[in-house]
């Protein structure tokens, strides 16, 4: 289990962008300046509130401002959601 998430994480870097929507912590974290704490407040908020409409309503999630947000905005997309 834990090499499947390892190669999901690598894969997930090296050819596209992590997807709030569908990322577990283990794939957040990988984003520069979101540590487990924030990993775990996105997939909180995407639990309460549903899938991420935008990548820019990622700033909902509390902890992830206006200079995180720009500074990931490159590395995340929000998949919808079936």
């Amino acid at each position: 289990m834990k090499f499947l998430i390892g190669m999901t994480i690598f894969v997930s870097f090296l050819f596209g962008k992590i997807d709030i929507n569908h990322g577990e912590k283990q794939e957040l974290v990988q984003l520069k300046y979101i540590g487990d704490k924030k990993a775990e407040r996105i997939i909180a908020y995407r639990e309460k509130n549903g899938c991420f409409k935008k990548i820019e309503h990622i700033m909902k999630v509390k902890g992830i401002a206006g200079k995180i947000f720009q500074k990931i905005k490159d590395n995340i997309e929000a998949k919808p959601c079936e």
